[in-house]
């Protein structure tokens, strides 16, 4: 028999018991969040295997991810059933030049490319101090970086001389390459292959390039030959990653001219050997066979040495005249000329527009001459004469571009300029780079695997920028996310029609904001400056 005391106290903890067992199964409150993106197939940039769930977004930050739907609740909620859930794509190969005037950056964000890298191939804004400035106070349609470049600082000391700096040059040089690591580049990238670069020797590359490395910047290069002197070219990257300790990327690598078909196997080679001694090599790549420059790329640098006026100067010179058109004859023969001036399409002709779109062949006939070598290498002088052009030179083989993007440290970047409908007759990557890789080469030609064409286009760049909290579908990593239909995205430009927008890119998210919504671009518009490691 209990005490009338105990029973009390018997009842009063059944009682609680009750209570605790009523309210502990009593539904808890759903989780808030500003945007809520259910249903989805994620691919969180890492590279391992898509996985079914729901991403959580609050403010800029991705705030949860997972299997969401039945605790959390979002102001705006995205049903991305049949749709892969990415982070936003990142373009390590970006010419800014129009962003002041296009910072809406619609011909990239329409891609899904949520970060871009501009100051490629040796040339950058100047002051890269004073060009942050500006862009600071736009409306960016995507977030912005940029590397210090080359081309840029020799020409700022030296103008277009053909020599080595003197010492005191090269400390100027140095000096301008820390004042740009410290307003914030990400590192030094080179042309090689243009001027002034190509007018540079490997050891002062090698000296510019160890002060980027000492604020923990990396090296990208437009390689000094990538047709005929590739390999040696690819070795003189590889040296200077050595010397002066710094992670290189070998910029839009490709195998120029048809004597270089193939090559890629050896450039490879020499990549995973490198890496294998500690170096750190990778290498970026537009899904293209053709490529896209200036005419003046077919003329010897030796020519163009001094700029325009000594170019003038040297071909109303009969016997240098001779020389040069010698020399661009052998380059439209061997390297990108592709050994045929149909292969060389003229793309943005500023005096003469009713050129653009035709190739350096179909502007021979209209002159009634054969599309001979020799008659093309005079056009190409004529044009340069007039200011120049830009070609996209159809000079690479389809089976180098499938083996560079699956090697492992490849990264997928466009090599693109920012555009406007209708303005020119660009390379059709500057509208359809990253919906080509998904659509032609995954999703048709099964080239690569979906989860890790995904990594090349976010994870991977990410890490090569030092960038942790970006490039990845993970809590508290900025919320740059891309959905897209992997069953119809593509790309719809082409080299006769390029101001197409792609398809399957449905949804572009920047710092949380949503910047495309089924498909269309909106006016909202959260890109920011994001800034290298060494910025004071």
């Amino acid at each position: 028999m209990l005490s009338k005391k105990y029973q009390q106290s018997f009842h009063n903890g059944l009682l609680g018991l009750i209570l605790f067992a009523l309210v502990g199964c009593k539904s808890e409150e759903p989780v808030n969040h500003d945007l809520l993106i259910i249903n989805g197939l994620i691919i969180d940039g890492t590279g391992v295997a898509a996985y079914e769930g729901d991403v959580a977004i609050d403010g800029d930050l991705i705030a949860a991810v997972g299997d969401l739907r039945d605790s959390h609740m979002g102001k705006t909620v995205i049903d991305a059933k049949g749709q892969v859930i990415a982070p936003g794509f990142i373009d390590v190969h970006t010419h800014l030049d129009p962003i002041l005037g296009m910072p809406d950056a619609e011909s990239h964000v329409r891609q899904g490319v949520t970060l871009a890298l501009g100051g490629p191939d040796g040339s950058c804004p100047w002051p890269l101090k004073d060009h942050f400035d500006s862009l600071e106070s736009l409306d960016l349609g995507m977030n912005i970086a940029y590397l210090t470049g080359h081309n840029t600082i020799r020409r700022e000391v030296m103008g277009l001389e053909n020599r080595a700096p003197t010492a005191n040059e090269l400390d100027e040089m140095k000096s301008l390459v820390e004042s740009s690591m410290k307003s914030g580049a990400f590192g030094i990238s080179t042309g090689l292959k243009y001027l002034p670069g190509a007018f540079s020797n490997v050891n002062e590359v090698i000296a510019l390039s160890a002060v980027a490395s000492e604020y923990d910047g990396f090296y990208t290069s437009h390689l000094r030959e990538e047709g005929l002197g590739l390999i040696e070219a690819v070795q003189e990257a590889i040296q200077i990653s050595r010397d002066a300790e710094i992670p290189v990327v070998l910029t839009h690598h490709k195998a120029i001219g048809m004597p270089m078909w193939g090559k890629s196997q050896q450039t490879l080679a020499m990549v995973d050997s490198a890496r294998e001694i500690g170096l750190d090599i990778m290498m970026d790549q537009y899904p293209y066979i053709a490529s896209y420059t200036g005419i003046s790329v077919l003329i010897p640098a030796w020519a163009r040495a001094g700029g325009q006026d000594a170019f003038l100067d040297r071909i109303n010179d009969t016997v240098l005249r001779d020389s040069i058109k010698a020399g661009i004859v052998y380059n439209i023969l061997n390297d990108r000329g592709g050994g045929d001036l149909n292969r060389i399409l003229l793309a943005r002709v500023r005096w003469d527009e009713g050129l653009e779109g035709k190739t350096l062949g179909e502007w021979a006939e209209t002159l009634n001459l054969e599309p001979t070598a020799e008659n093309g290498a005079e056009l190409v002088i004529q044009a340069q004469q007039n200011g120049g052009a830009s070609c996209v030179y159809f000079a690479m083989d389809h089976q180098d571009v499938d083996r560079i993007m699956q090697h492992p440290m490849t990264m997928i970047a466009s090599d693109g300029r920012l555009s406007r409908l209708g303005v020119g007759h660009p390379h059709p990557r500057w509208y359809g780079t990253f919906p080509r890789v998904l659509g032609h080469y995954v999703r048709e030609r099964k080239i690569l695997p979906l989860n890790t064409a995904i990594h090349k286009m976010t994870g991977l760049p990410a890490a090569r920028m030092g960038l942790t909290d970006r490039g990845i579908i993970k809590e508290d990593s900025y919320a740059d996310v891309v959905i897209f239909n992997p069953k119809t995205v593509i790309d719809k430009a082409t080299f006769d029609e390029p101001h197409q927008y792609p398809e399957g890119i449905n949804y572009v998210i920047i710092n949380g904001v949503v910047t495309v919504v089924d498909g269309e671009f909106t006016k909202n518009r959260a890109g920011r400056v994001i800034y290298g490691p060494g910025k004071e």
